[in-house]
């Protein structure tokens, strides 16, 4: 089993993901969706948050070798950033959603240098503007930001366009493809279900249609 297929059973193993085509969810953005995913359920499993921080420092190895500190996203990516930089032996740092309103302002929380090469750690993509947004921080504080890395995706082409526009690589453990696949081989869905998710990939607005 590969990584990605492997992850994507653990997630449905321990409900981290919720596959419901045909009782959808309502996303904070509104849109309906048939998937749910919540990957802070992970930290409470040491056997699956082992084979995720593994995998990291695994990609990070392979993807950007001249890594010289490892920045979490707050709040999701700070506890997997944290063991990361430990296996790792790099310093840790995390980014604020927002500068803060009070003492230095600082949107960094630790130290980073000038021009001091930064992967930053998020647990899921959708559209991928709050870690952008995460990255663009980064960069104004004078990081050089090299990429991101995330436990999921959700694939969409928003997030693929959005990634590209910024000019930051993306890099992620498992993805949607993958988990409906594992999906239907362990039986969380039947045919018509496996359709639903599919379209659901294609065309977020009229995948009910």
């Amino acid at each position: 089993m590969t990584l990605a297929s492997q992850i994507a059973s653990d997630l449905l193993d321990i409900k981290a993901v919720y596959l419901q085509p045909e009782e959808p969810f309502t996303w904070a953005s509104g849109i309906k969706s048939p998937i749910y995913t919540d990957n802070r359920i992970t930290l409470s499993y040491p056997e699956t948050r082992t084979l995720i921080e593994n995998g990291f420092v695994e990609k990070i190895k392979e993807e950007f070798p001249e890594v010289e500190v490892i920045a979490g996203t707050a709040t999701a990516g700070i506890p997997h950033g944290a063991i990361i930089a430990d296996k790792m032996n790099l310093p840790f740092a995390y980014i604020r959603s927002k500068p803060k309103d009070h003492g230095a302002g600082n949107q960094i929380e630790g130290r980073v240098v000038k021009g001091q090469k930064m992967v930053i750690i998020e647990d899921l993509i959708s559209t991928g503007g709050s870690v952008l947004d995460a990255a663009a921080a980064a960069i104004r504080e004078g990081a050089d930001v090299l990429g991101v890395v995330a436990i999921f995706t959700y694939e969409l082409p928003k997030a693929a366009e959005n990634f590209e526009k910024a000019g930051v690589k993306l890099v992620t453990l498992s993805n949607y493809s993958e988990l409906i696949k594992v999906a239907k081989v362990q039986g969380y869905i039947n045919a018509d279900g496996l359709t639903l998710l599919k379209k659901f990939k294609e065309d977020q607005e009229n995948w009910q249609n």
